[in-house]
């Protein structure tokens, strides 16, 4: 398979310029849970980032709409784990958007179980999906750290899944035990920071922006 081939079939990857390496993303509208919470005061998604700036220019939606689309190609599983296989050691799922249906999930660990080198993380407000995927296919590959995210600014961490979470904090120390990410210190970027990716960090509180 060829780059170039891989890319048309999947629709490309994104390259958040906060992250140490590639993502992927489709358009927030998209969002399940997500354009529920944006309703509703107080949210992690009523201040959404993918709803403004760059994630709103034309090609960049143009790009999110391809993606989408491509997930109904069979092909789909093998050109993603290519393209990430050669731009690895660590991928980030959805800086924008979120997993659709359990199928989409299973194809995300798919690509996981074909990328053994390669940390991927998947933040996620999709709980039911994560809940059937696992009662259907059991846990998640090793290198593939689904990380729950909390639907309340300073609100309670997600609980009774067994999987490691993140916060969003207005309020400075809300969350004492967990790991804060320290990119607002740092120039908005991950620099050697790799907490978001390690399944053993039980939760990564963001102050909100």
């Amino acid at each position: 398979m060829l780059v170039k081939d891989a890319k048309t079939i999947v629709g490309g990857l994104s390259n958040p310029s906060k992250m140490p390496g590639y993502g992927y993303a489709i358009s927030a509208l998209e969002c399940r849970a997500g354009t529920l919470l944006r309703a509703i005061k107080g949210s992690t998604c009523g201040s959404c980032y993918a709803m403004r700036g760059r994630y709103v220019f034309p090609n960049v939606r143009a790009a999110h709409a391809r993606r989408l689309a491509s997930l109904a190609d069979p092909r789909w599983v093998d050109a993603m784990a290519f393209l990430i296989g050669r731009y690895g050691p660590h991928f980030r799922w959805h800086d924008s958007g979120d997993i659709q249906s359990i199928d989409h999930l299973r194809q995300i660990a798919r690509v996981a179980e074909l990328t053994p080198g390669v940390t991927h993380w998947l933040p996620t407000r999709e709980y039911a999906i994560v809940k059937k995927y696992r009662a259907a296919y059991g846990e998640f590959p090793a290198n593939l750290t689904v990380r729950l995210s909390a639907h309340m600014v300073d609100g309670p961490m997600p609980s009774g899944y067994g999987l490691p979470t993140s916060t969003v904090e207005k309020t400075h120390g809300t969350y004492s035990d967990s790991h804060t990410c320290p990119a607002r210190t740092q120039g908005n970027a991950c620099g050697d920071c790799r907490a978001c990716w390690d399944s053993s960090v039980p939760n990564v509180s963001y102050p909100i922006h």
